[in-house]
This record gives structure tokens, C-alpha cells and sequence, in this order.
């Protein structure tokens, strides 16, 4: 257990070097926004830099300004192991913006948004993996879909869309279309290394169904169909825990499985829609 949170805070850590990266040596200099709430923090320290004449005002510390208020959120309604990882991503993010120096490795606008893009993608993606987030627009949307019952894309396809239309209200037109070229590249990476779908469909085959379904239940409140299956070569009567769950406890399931039953085969696959009872209330 501990090799595993210590395995979780390393690649949080690596995930917030990566994305640091991306923004001081890439998208910051071009005026290339990243997505959610680390460009709203690029658009903020723009304008009170550029704008208002406000000077010391970096992106990594509006960043981590604005995450608070989101952390008390993701506290009390989004979980609290998930919520500790995500600030903890933002923090180190902020440490990594605060001491890399901002430089331009090419006054390429395109190389910049594509590779800005490329690096953040893997970033946010193997975060994602290990089961946190980026926080901000990723806590806030997740809260949001809980209250109307409407998917998660739908929130960051509007807070994305927002910033792409400041970006080009301060800079140059252009601006907004290399934001979102790099928001782009970064969906694609992510699809790659984790997924972009909001939910995904997990069919558990185990020996260990009853177990499984209290561990898993225990975890996350998610309703799951169990159906019984016989194995082909072995001839074994065995059940399929047939749920569907978000991209957010994707990890925190790999975890159960592992713990409860190491042997159990599993297939997780992209799910277009859910129509019916998504949600267990307690």
C-alpha cells in the first residue's frame, strides 16, 4: 500500500514538472493558452501584467490562488483522496512554474503550440492514470454534472471555448487558433496515455464476485449488473461485474481488482452514452 501512494505521489509530481514545462518553455512566451483553469491563470497573469501594469503576478501563483476555493469544493462533494492528489498536483505545479524561468526555445508560434501541447498532454494524462487530476475545471465540471446530471465534456468543452475567445480578444486572432491547435494535440495525447471519455464501461470476470462487488461498492457508489459466465477453456462457472464508471475512478478500480482478486480479467472500453440510472444514492 505504501510503494503504491508513493508510486502516486511521484507521478502527481512528474505530471506537474511536465506541465510546468510545457507552459514556461512553450505556451507561455507564444501566447499559447493551455486548457481549463491553468490557461485561465495564463489569461489572468496576461492581462495584469500586460494590461493593468501589475507586475509579479505569475501564472503559477494565480493558479494556485484559484484552486483553493476549488479544493474546499472537491472536499466535500467530489471525495477526499481525490481531492488531496489534485491540489497536490497544483501545488507542485505552481513550484515548478515559480523556479523554471520562463524562456522561448523557438518563436515558432505552431512549434510552440504543438509541442506545449504534447508535453502537457502527457502531463495531464498520467495523472489522470494514477488517479488524480490537474484540479480546477476538472473538480468543477465533475461538481457541476453531479448537480444537473449532464456530462462532464460539456462544462470543459464551455470553459475551454472561453478561454480560446479571450485569447484571441487580447492577443491576436491567431492566438486563438493556436490555442486551439495545442488544446488539440493535448486531447490526442490524452486519448493515448488515458482517455478523454467521460465514462468508460469496466466487464469484470472474477471468482470473487461477491467480494469484488463490496470492495468496489465500498469505494465508489456505482451500480453494478452481475452476470454469471462459464470460461471457454476451463470450463469454470465464474461472474461478469458489469459497471460503468467515470475516467476519474478509473485507477481507484484498477486498485480494487488488483487487490481483491490479481487473477481477474477485466476489459474496459469507451462509452458513447448512458441512458437510465448512472448514479447509486446512498
Amino acid at each position: 500500500m505504501f510503494i503504491m501512494e508513493a508510486k502516486r505521489i511521484a507521478i502527481v509530481i512528474v505530471g506537474a514538472l511536465l506541465n510546468a514545462i510545457a507552459l514556461n518553455f512553450f505556451l507561455i512566451s507564444a501566447h499559447v493558452y493551455a486548457s481549463g483553469f491553468t490557461g485561465m491563470s495564463q489569461i489572468l497573469s496576461t492581462i495584469f501584467t500586460e494590461y493593468l501594469g501589475i507586475m509579479n503576478i505569475s501564472t503559477g501563483i494565480i493558479l494556485l490562488i484559484l484552486n483553493i476555493p476549488v479544493a474546499i469544493l472537491g472536499w466535500f462533494k467530489v471525495g477526499k483522496g481525490f481531492t488531496i492528489y489534485s491540489f497536490l498536483s497544483v501545488i507542485f505545479t505552481t513550484l515548478f512554474l515559480e523556479i523554471l524561468p520562463v524562456i522561448a526555445l523557438s518563436n515558432d508560434i505552431m512549434l510552440n503550440a504543438v509541442f506545449g501541447g504534447v508535453i502537457a498532454g502527457v502531463g495531464v494524462g498520467i495523472t489522470l492514470k494514477w488517479g488524480a487530476s490537474t484540479g480546477g475545471s476538472d473538480i468543477i465540471a465533475m461538481v457541476l454534472s453531479r448537480m444537473k446530471d449532464k456530462p462532464i465534456g460539456g462544462y470543459l468543452m464551455i470553459i475551454n471555448g472561453l478561454i480560446i475567445l479571450i485569447a484571441g480578444l487580447i492577443n491576436e486572432p491567431e492566438n486563438a487558433l493556436y490555442t486551439l491547435v495545442g488544446l488539440y494535440v493535448t486531447t490526442r495525447v490524452l486519448d493515448g496515455i488515458h482517455t478523454r471519455h467521460e465514462k468508460v464501461t469496466a466487464m469484470i470476470v472474477t471468482k470473487k464476485a461477491d467480494e469484488l462487488q463490496q470492495a468496489i461498492h465500498d469505494k465508489m457508489v456505482r451500480g453494478i449488473t452481475i452476470l454469471p459466465v462459464k470460461g471457454a477453456y476451463t470450463k469454470e462457472d465464474k461472474h461478469m461485474l458489469y459497471l460503468v464508471i467515470t475516467r476519474y475512478e478509473l485507477y481507484d478500480l484498477e486498485k480494487i481488482i488488483h487487490e481483491v482478486d490479481e487473477h481477474a480479467f477485466t476489459n474496459v472500453i469507451q462509452t458513447a452514452g448512458v441512458y437510465g440510472f448512472f448514479r447509486r444514492n446512498d
